[in-house]
């Protein structure tokens, strides 16, 4: 009896630190979840101000038309201005060099393609950033081709004629690309080693003005993406004579492969979003799932068959890789052309 009231003083004692510990514990259990639930919050917040998408050359190539429908219906999807910004200039390395640049916070990114990261790194020795290592290669989304178009008033319906004519008169012949360093000009040193053909390079600063003075019959001759072409290929106002790719492509059914034609001509032009190095995985991943998203959408879809744009998936490791592989793989026939 007379342990007994410090037995109770004892456990009472006992009683009331279980009872305390057990409010720390929940107090500290939800301070984590309410943290957690904010960092969250932060995480997948973006975004909460207007995106630039940022494309490489001017209004009017296959670029820039990709970026505007594309934005178009992020900023639906999204609830933010998807707004494109046209940055041309240096094969398409002005562009990269403003994404280098910016901020890794998904509030700029950029419609990646070939030149600028599988071209101009051979192209141009002192190019200022790493293809690889300074980006983000967020969400790849399929590639383009190249066809070789001519004007009516050059007087060729079909590639036979168009050689026959160009080998009769060497060098008298102008054609155009979309700038130095751009894969129509590497193309066009390639297919002019492998016909003998023999032309004047007149290079663009992008396919916006390139095709301005082609259907303006200033230069009879170019060397682009078949996408911008369509609509002047209907009204007979361009004649498709040879294309890129290793099939013949829907767009333009009676339109030979190079291949076709004799010649080892292949090449397609990569297109993707691309982002500065840093780029939060929960904001990548956010973005990756809207674009893939809008990308399945008919309106989306149908305009990128229309086109001829064929599309493909690739996670963003691998799209990082394709890029590494493609840089690889022009090397040779970029090389060629800085000699020309």
């Amino acid at each position: 009896m007379i342990g007994l009231p410090e037995t109770k003083g004892v456990s009472s004692m006992i009683n009331r630190r279980k009872v305390l510990s057990a409010v720390l514990t929940g107090m500290m259990a939800a301070t984590a979840v309410a943290g957690s639930a904010l960092v969250a919050t932060a995480e997948t917040a973006w975004p909460e101000k207007p995106v630039r998408i940022i494309v490489s050359f001017p209004p009017g190539g296959s670029s820039d038309l990709i970026a505007r429908l594309l934005s178009e219906h992020l900023t639906t999807e999204l609830g933010q201005q998807f707004v494109v910004e046209n940055k041309p200039g240096a094969a398409g390395t002005v562009a990269a060099t403003a994404l280098m640049e910016a901020e890794g916070d998904g509030y700029t990114l950029m419609l990646s393609n070939l030149t600028p990261f599988s071209v101009a790194p051979t192209r141009f020795p002192d190019t200022p950033y790493d293809p690889i290592a300074d980006f983000s290669h967020v969400t790849y989304i399929g590639t383009v081709n190249l066809g070789l178009f001519v004007r009516p008033s050059l007087e060729v319906s079909d590639f036979a004629g168009f050689m026959e004519l160009v080998k009769s008169a060497p060098g008298d012949i102008d054609y155009g690309t979309s700038g130095v360093g751009s894969w129509g000009q590497v193309i066009s040193v390639q297919f002019q080693a492998e016909t003998g053909a023999e032309m004047v390079h007149v290079p663009y600063k992008g396919s916006g003005p390139l095709r301005q003075d082609f259907r303006a019959d200033v230069i009879p001759v170019i060397f682009d993406a078949i996408p911008q072409n369509l609509p002047s290929v209907a009204d007979g106002e361009t004649i498709p004579l040879a294309v890129s790719s290793k099939e013949r492509v829907p767009t333009l059914p009676d339109t030979p492969t190079f291949t076709e034609l004799g010649y080892p001509i292949v090449a397609e032009n990569w297109l993707g979003v691309s982002a500065p190095a840093g780029l939060d995985s929960e904001i990548s991943a956010k973005l990756d799932g809207a674009l893939q998203k809008v990308m399945a959408m008919p309106a989306v879809s149908d305009q990128f068959e229309t086109w001829g744009i064929i599309r493909g998936t690739k996670t963003s490791a691998e799209f990082s890789d394709y890029v590494a592989s493609q840089a690889t793989s022009w090397a040779p026939l970029v090389k060629a052309a800085v000699k020309k």
